[in-house]
């Protein structure tokens, strides 16, 4: 099988620092993919990010898998939110597409994140269905040995995000299946049901605090700001400015 980055980051009880893909195309997903070897994972983003479900999740997918054994773990946020019922076939996609995990925004309560799980695991650990031929491909593995493994390490993340969700927090993180949650104010409620808790960040120096204080997941920086970053800050030292 495929080296799962981020999966032997969270095992070794190490931060998993990672990068948000909101740009679409190959070419931009492997080049972040690739841009530094403390990248655990990458988040093609197609929530609000532009990549789709199908074909562009998949192929973006390809691209990274593609880099060999120091590639991060590619992991997909579907459009649907919690409050909605297309859930279920987005993370078939997601998961058909080649996912190493998936991410699910505005879950609000434990009845939702226990579908999300069952969406997420073949029977009889859930009710997620196989029929793609590319899936085992991209995770080096043969047909068999995927649905042999996929249980045990497909990353099932999800989004706290509203007032009921933040009340419903304890039920959320203590249900089987659900690897971490992302919020700021939830790390020791997170923790204390033996989950991760992941947040989002868009510095290094921001990312480093929030690994100081216990965070397990921690996006680091976006495609496009790090472009616009880079970009003027070249600029304002070529014409003699300071950044």
């Amino acid at each position: 099988m495929s080296p799962h980055a981020l999966l032997q980051a969270l095992k070794a009880s190490k931060p998993a620092f990672g990068a948000w893909i909101t740009l679409p195309g190959i070419l931009n997903a492997r080049t972040v993919a690739q841009a530094s070897p403390h990248l655990s994972w990458v988040m093609i983003d197609c929530e609000h990010g532009l990549t789709s479900l199908q074909p562009g999740a998949a192929e973006s997918i390809q691209a990274i898998t593609g880099l060999g054994p120091n590639a991060p773990s590619p992991i997909v946020r579907i459009p649907a939110t919690g409050f909605s019922n297309s859930t279920s076939w987005q993370i078939k996609y997601a998961l058909d597409a080649g996912a190493r995990g998936v991410l699910v925004p505005m879950v609000s309560t434990a009845e939702k994140a226990r579908e999300i799980v069952a969406d997420s695991r073949f029977p009889p650990g859930g009710r997620c269905g196989f029929g793609s031929p590319f899936t085992p491909s991209a995770w080096g593995v043969n047909a068999a040995e995927y649905l042999k493994s996929a249980n045990e390490n497909v990353v099932v993340m999800i989004q706290i995000e509203t007032k009921e969700g933040v009340q419903n927090v304890g039920a959320i993180a203590a249900v089987d299946g659900i690897v971490e949650t992302i919020i700021q104010d939830i790390l020791k409620a997170t923790h204390k049901a033996g989950k991760k808790c992941a947040i989002f960040c868009t510095s290094g120096k921001q990312s480093f605090k929030r690994a100081k204080e216990g965070f397990d997941i921690i996006n680091v920086v976006i495609d496009t700001s790090a472009m616009t970053e880079s970009v003027a800050t070249n600029l304002l030292a070529a014409v003699g400015g300071e950044s």
